[in-house]
């Protein structure tokens, strides 16, 4: 695997850091180093998707996304990751769950790696959803609908659906 002739750090965030790259025949290249992150289709019992509506301040609006989150636990896998966020962001905890996939959310400029999984949930949720989160209920058929046509914007949540919508239920 090639390596960049030099690299330097030009900002350290909370949750990022991007760095400016050597590369041999290139001018300096950025790259956005991200840890990486876990997001979850959660199914209800009755076949409905659990989405979680959020102001996303990068965009300036509201998105209703699949629940997700950054893998900045020290030691978490993105499995243990994705059941925290599908708790923390809803209330709700899962009987079964399965990974779908994973992708370079933008290969060109980040090393963001996103795993995607798929949940069965309970029922009910066991607490209110996080703070500035509104819970929406879709059935899943009506949502990978949605996601052939076009009208998901957010990417987890579009792939989630799709890879989702080729593989057998969950128990």
């Amino acid at each position: 695997m090639p390596e960049p002739l030099g690299t330097r750090t030009a900002f350290q965030g909370h949750a990022i850091s991007v760095d400016i790259e050597d590369w041999p025949g290139l001018p300096p290249y950025d790259v956005v180093r991200h840890p990486g992150a876990a997001g979850v289709l959660p199914l209800t019992p009755e076949g409905e998707v659990l989405l979680v509506k959020q102001f996303r301040p990068a965009v300036r609006q509201e998105l209703t996304e699949i629940p997700a989150g950054l893998l900045d636990v020290e030691g978490e896998d993105a499995l243990t990751c994705a059941t925290r966020e599908l708790y923390e962001e809803t209330g709700y905890r899962h009987d079964a769950i399965e990974f779908l996939g994973g992708y370079y959310s933008s290969a060109g400029f980040t090393d963001e790696y996103v795993h995607l999984f798929w949940a069965r949930t309970r029922s009910a949720p066991e607490v209110g959803p996080e703070s500035g989160i509104q819970i929406v209920m879709r059935p899943f058929d009506a949502m990978v609908a949605s996601a052939r046509a076009g009208r998901i914007r957010d990417g987890k949540t579009a792939l989630a659906l799709l890879l989702a919508d080729r593989r057998p239920s969950l128990p």
